[in-house]
C-alpha cells in the first residue's frame, strides 16, 4: 500500500530548506535510525554571545519523510537560542508537516535527534555541561519520551505501556506491555534499544514483550 503523505510533506521533501554544508560549523552531529537505515547530519553556527543559532543545515540519507523533517526542523531552529531549540519536539515537526504516516514517525525522532545532538555537543565542548551524569531511571524514561509517540490511528508502543525499567550495574531492562500492533513492535524496540545505549554508564539493554 503506498504511503500517503501530506501536500507540505512533499513541497518539503521535493524543495528542501536548509540543504548543505556549514563549513567550521560551531557543531555538528549525525544520527542515524535503526528501524530504517536513514541518517541525518545536522551543522549549527552559533552566536557565542547570545547562544542564539545563527544558522542550521543539514543533510541527510533516506526517504521523504526524513528529508522533510530535517527542513522543517532546521526552520524551527534557526533564529532560537540553544536552550529553546532543544525544546523542539518531534511532535512539533511532524504537526508543523501536518501530520506524518504512522510508519513514518521515528523520521520526527531522527530529525530532533541530529539537532539535540549537535546543541548538546556544543553544550558540552563549550559549557562544559554533560548530559550523561547518572544512569537511572529518570535518565532512561527521558530518553523512551523523546523515542514514543501517541497512536496516530494505528496501535503504536507508548510510554504508557512500559510496565517496567529496571537497571542493574549498567544493565538497563525495559518492559513493555503486550498488545501492540506487531508492524511497529519490532522498529520501536530498534529505537529503544539505539536511545538507551548512549545514555554513559549503559552496558547493555534488554527489551521484552511482556
Amino acid at each position: 500500500m503506498a504511503i500517503k503523505y501530506t501536500a507540505k510533506v512533499i513541497e518539503h521533501f521535493k524543495n528542501p530548506h536548509n540543504i548543505g554544508v556549514i563549513e567550521n560549523a560551531d557543531a555538528c552531529a549525525t544520527e542515524g535510525s535503526p528501524a530504517c537505515g536513514d541518517e541525518i547530519t545536522v551543522y549549527l553556527k552559533i552566536d557565542k554571545a547570545t547562544d542564539r543559532i545563527e544558522d542550521v543545515k543539514f543533510q541527510s540519507y533516506g526517504c521523504a519523510s526524513n528529508i522533510a523533517t530535517g527542513s522543517i526542523i532546521t526552520d524551527l531552529a534557526k533564529g532560537k537560542t540553544i536552550d529553546e531549540a532543544e525544546a523542539i519536539t518531534w511532535k512539533q515537526a511532524a504537526d508543523e508537516l501536518g501530520g506524518l504516516p504512522p510508519v513514518k514517525m521515528h523520521c520526527s525522532v531522527l530529525a530532533v535527534d541530529g539537532l539535540r545532538s549537535a546543541i548538546r555537543k556544543y553544550k558540552k565542548e563549550m559549557k562544559g555541561i554533560d548530559y550523561d551524569s547518572t544512569l537511572d531511571v529518570k535518565t532512561v524514561t527521558e530518553e523512551l519520551k523523546h523515542v514514543l509517540w501517541p497512536p496516530v490511528g494505528v496501535d503504536v508502543i507508548t510510554l504508557k505501556m512500559v510496565k517496567y525499567i529496571g537497571i542493574d550495574q549498567g544493565a538497563v531492562k525495559v518492559e513493555i506491555s503486550v498488545g501492540s500492533d506487531d508492524k511497529f513492535l519490532d522498529p520501536t524496540i530498534n529505537e529503544i534499544v539505539e536511545h538507551v545505549s548512549k545514555i554513559r554508564g549503559v552496558k547493555s539493554v534488554n527489551v521484552e514483550n511482556v
